[in-house]
């Protein structure tokens, strides 16, 4: 951001900052001031601005090995405390974000703040979009001058306007060969002095390569180029893809994934994230981060309309990183992805020899009249490495065809054999197996013919003869047992008493 662009709306946040340091580190900090007479317009909306800065108040908190002491405790000094802010919900149940380190508590609680009068302004995202002779003094593509035409514009909350090169709305750049005059140079200006001194402790420029239809996350994936410095990135792509299906847990086109993608362009797993984020935002909260893309039928955070959204955001961000809300699980890796890997050089620019030619032209072209020159413009070159990029894939671990081959190997390993020892092998089963059913076939046929039939239905006497049958083939012995039969006594023919009528009675 340019300070002079949004100054207006930052001089009553910049005075309460301006007391708020003083009554806590007793630092009294200079900030430029616009006319102060178009304040008088705005009174009202200062006196909004402080009730709600009084509500989320910068204060310091003893540590937790502290707690216990008196404030006046001789023992107790001011690196003793930590520093944060107090975020309340609409039933006044209040905690404390606290910071180890003063300098981020008070760009946390600025930006905190700052984003709530950016969300106030209308066309906050369209500022400065026409400066853009300010910020890239010098564009040139494999050797050919470039222009407005080939960029795209688009903002960011915390790095203002951004500018993407070679984006998929104008015709692509092919480049010639590698190197670093084929590629992508730019000169551009990062004058510190129009910084807005609380936002930003940093001072350069932020640079970013990424794959068109992505979206360009700066605050995650871009790295700053150094004033005075001129950088040279040279790239290598790279593509993964990987086997979807059974094979593992990645998606097409993530229209399998139970969040809606709230980014005009495809599919990546960080797009997916941050839309679940916004997505409970909204839900949860009531309004969308300004972070992040609007969804419909929302409007972003303010606590003019939304008077508690910071408690619920930070609550909220604090489940996130936990993954309460299980937006790391639902957000899947893509099956094809594209990378680009990095290294950069360094290199003092302009030198102490061609510095005086360099800013005079820097001076009569673009008007460059800056004190500290060096301080105030940076190059950064940005080609490929190498005329090819590299492709990782995935293939099924075993198929058919390598479940044999590995089936051979081990064989080979652990028997030591040839084909036609295995050929051989095979035939010693085949015929193990063949006479084993030739001896079970004839096992079971004498069986057979053994086996007595069975008996006659109407003829015992044909029974007794069927017994008798297999003596015709096969010899069989005889038994004789001899019966001794005691003959009776001559007194057992005498008759035992008197006959009945005339008759003679014997055994």
């Amino acid at each position: 951001y340019r300070y002079s662009a949004i100054r207006k709306e930052l001089d009553k946040l910049d005075q309460i900052t301006h007391q708020t340091l003083l009554d806590l580190y007793d630092y009294n900090m200079s900030l430029p001031r616009s006319d102060w007479s178009t304040l008088s317009t705005q009174r009202r909306s200062s006196r909004s601005l402080l009730h709600h800065v009084q509500r989320h108040p910068l204060r310091r908190q003893k540590r937790d090995n502290l707690v216990n002491l008196p404030e006046n405790s001789p023992s107790v000094d001011k690196n003793d405390w930590k520093i944060g802010f107090v975020l309340c919900s609409e039933n006044n149940d209040c905690f404390h974000q606290a910071y180890s380190s003063g300098v981020d508590a008070v760009r946390e609680w600025y930006s905190f703040h700052y984003i709530n009068i950016l969300a106030q302004v209308p066309d906050a995202k369209a500022l400065d979009e026409s400066d853009f002779e300010n910020f890239i003094y010098a564009c040139r593509f494999n050797e050919a001058t470039c222009d407005k035409a080939n960029y795209t514009h688009f903002h960011h909350p915390l790095y203002g306007n951004c500018y993407t090169f070679n984006d998929n709305s104008s015709s692509l750049w092919t480049s010639s060969l590698p190197g670093i005059n084929n590629g992508l140079s730019l000169v551009v200006r990062t004058e510190q002095n129009d910084f807005i001194p609380l936002l930003s402790t940093v001072t350069g420029a932020r640079v970013m390569v990424h794959d068109q239809n992505e979206p360009a996350f700066m605050d995650d994936g871009g790295f700053n180029v150094r004033p005075g410095i001129e950088t040279s990135i040279s790239m290598r792509k790279e593509m993964t893809v990987r086997l979807g299906g059974t094979y593992s847990d990645c998606t097409e086109d993530g229209s399998d994934v139970p969040v809606q993608n709230l980014y005009s362009s495809r599919y990546t797993e960080q797009v997916c994230i941050r839309s679940c984020f916004q997505l409970n935002m909204v839900e949860r909260c009531g309004c969308a981060y300004y972070f992040y893309p609007l969804p419909d039928g929302a409007a972003y955070c303010d606590y003019t309309k939304h008077k508690a959204w910071g408690y619920c955001y930070y609550k909220l961000l604090a489940e996130f990183k936990a993954d309460v809300l299980g937006c790391f699980h639902k957000c899947r890796k893509p099956c094809k992805m594209t990378e680009y890997h990095l290294s950069a050089g360094y290199s003092r620019w302009p030198s102490a020899v061609s510095e005086d030619w360099v800013f005079y032209m820097l001076s009569q072209q673009n008007k460059y009249n800056i004190t500290s020159k060096r301080n105030g413009v940076a190059k950064v070159n940005i080609f490929f490495e190498e005329w090819n990029y590299k492709t990782n894939g995935e293939s099924p671990a075993f198929t058919v065809v390598t479940l044999l081959s590995q089936l051979g190997n081990q064989w080979s390993l652990w028997f030591g054999s040839s084909v036609l020892s295995v050929m051989e092998l095979a035939e010693l089963v085949l015929d193990f197996i063949a006479i084993t059913f030739i001896l079970t076939f004839r096992w079971f046929r004498s069986r057979q013919k053994l086996s007595p039939p069975g008996p006659a239905p109407n003829s015992q006497d044909n029974a007794a003869f069927q017994d008798e049958a297999p003596a015709l083939s096969a010899p069989h012995r005889f038994t004789v047992e001899a019966v001794v039969t005691t003959l009776p006594s001559y007194n057992s023919l005498e008759p035992r008493g008197p006959s009945r009528d005339g008759e003679v009675g014997h055994e």
